[in-house]
């Protein structure tokens, strides 16, 4: 049995296993996304406190590893709780956590990289704190931001293959189940390798466009 006859066989299963993969980065990137902006506003906020409880979330995220961070949420947590936890919601959880302390640095950077002469001239002009923010300094803030948040969305894609250990039956959880029936191990890896090449590829090219505009737009500004 060649590649393509592999790929005619498992297709329905292999595009299951892509699709689940997909949906658990598009929620995760979701949840990341507000972690990430509350998380990231806290980080720039004048009171101390705010800046220490997103400091302690940034650093606790960042300075685990993904598998740890999976493991605890799966087996650890639910044994302190006695519940059983569902692997996808797990899943999830997971890498909303963990992204979501990524994408809180990386708002932290977008905004710090606007000068304070913005946030004053709007605050001067009469307008409150949160207005100034919102109307002012993030819409800026995400122009710089955009490249990073997608290069975080590739990261997370990627990262969803750490959660086949917790029994994700996501696109490489699903190459391991193939190789278990048939013993074809280089072959399924080829595939599936192709399979988040095309879709990683895809979201680069999308970056690097973005980014070509981003910059043209400023340079015509």
């Amino acid at each position: 049995m060649n590649i393509l006859e592999l790929v005619v066989q498992y297709w329905p299963r292999l595009i299951a296993g892509l699709g689940l993969t997909v949906q658990i980065t598009i929620i995760s990137l979701i949840c990341a996304g507000i972690l990430g902006m509350v998380f990231g506003l806290l980080s720039v906020s004048k009171r101390k406190t705010l800046r220490a409880i997103a400091l302690v979330y940034v650093d606790v995220v960042r300075g685990t590893p993904l598998l740890v961070q999976a493991f605890f949420i799966y087996f650890g947590i639910p044994q302190v709780l006695g519940i059983q936890s569902d692997p996808v919601i797990s899943g999830v959880i997971t890498l909303s956590l963990n992204a979501g302390g990524y994408l809180a640095e990386i708002v932290r950077g977008g905004i710090e990289s606007i000068g304070k002469g913005q946030m004053e001239a709007a605050r001067s002009l009469g307008l409150p704190y949160g207005m100034a923010m919102r109307s002012v300094i993030l819409p800026q803030a995400i122009r710089t931001m955009t490249p990073a948040l997608i290069n975080q969305c590739i990261i997370t894609l990627k990262d969803t293959s750490l959660l086949s250990v917790i029994s994700v039956t996501e696109l490489t959880q699903t190459g391991r189940l193939i190789i278990a029936n048939n013993f074809r191990s280089f072959e399924v890896w080829f595939i599936v390798a192709v399979m988040y090449f095309v879709i990683i590829m895809i979201l680069s090219k999308i970056s690097k466009r973005i980014e070509r505009k981003m910059s043209y737009g400023k340079s015509n500004n």
